[in-house]
């Protein structure tokens, strides 16, 4: 029987420890943090508007 490779590390590419799936380290997961607090990281669509966040309904969202 043999066995899927695992993925590397998706910041340094090293092996991937259990403790930090999917990172190798501590490190590697504060680092992919620290890049979606810093905007290095987006996630598709258009930007809102802050008058248009403000007026949101939330109570009735999809």
């Amino acid at each position: 029987m043999t066995t899927k490779p695992q993925k590397p590390c998706p910041i340094c590419r090293k092996p991937r420890a259990e403790e930090f799936t999917p990172f190798c380290s501590k490190r590697c997961k504060d680092r992919d943090l620290a890049r979606w607090f810093g905007d290095g990281y987006a996630v598709p669509g258009r930007p809102a508007s802050p008058e248009e966040i403000a007026t949101s309904d939330w109570d009735k969202q999809d």
